[in-house]
């Protein structure tokens, strides 16, 4: 399976990786962490962008659609804040995306008291991770079954990640 590259040339500012993979958290809603990963079924693309808490590694946030959009990212923030308490004040770490460089997105995250971190350019260890559960997904689940449509990945998907 091809991986999904998100490059779309500079986009934005890459924030510090503040993060510096240390990826144990004390409580929950401390450092969160994201990323977008990529499906093919039948010659068709959907791709899947969620939140890890890393206190627990529960996904606390996703959105799951058939093009790499910013809306995609959008949904899955939106989702994310509603898990905030007034006082916390989480870290969200992400590669350099061009998702994660846009103003839009750094501007949301600054509105409710999240400090950005990213990756250095080229380096999934910093987001070890998120890229550990792509994994796992899809040695567990997406490689062990068979999916007619698009549909069903999706529907598989959200098994998945709500069990």
């Amino acid at each position: 399976m091809k991986k999904y590259r998100s490059y779309k040339g500079e986009v934005g500012k890459a924030a510090p990786n503040i993060l510096k993979r240390d990826f144990k958290a004390q409580h929950l809603n401390e450092k969160w962490a994201t990323d977008v990963t990529e499906f093919k079924v039948g010659g068709q693309k959907l791709y899947l962008s969620p939140i890890m808490d890393l206190y627990n590694g529960e996904i606390i946030s996703y959105a799951i659609a058939r093009r790499p959009l910013y809306s995609m990212v959008d949904e899955m923030l939106e989702g994310a804040f509603k898990k905030l308490e007034p006082h916390e004040k989480p870290i969200l770490h992400s590669d350099q995306g061009w998702q994660y460089r846009m103003p839009v997105y750094q501007r949301l995250l600054n509105e409710h008291s999240i400090t950005c971190s990213m990756s250095r350019k080229g380096n999934c260890y910093d987001n070890a991770a998120m890229e550990s559960f792509f994994g796992t997904l899809k040695s567990e689940f997406f490689y062990l079954n068979k999916f007619n449509n698009l549909d069903e990945l999706h529907a598989g998907i959200d098994e998945y990640i709500e069990y």
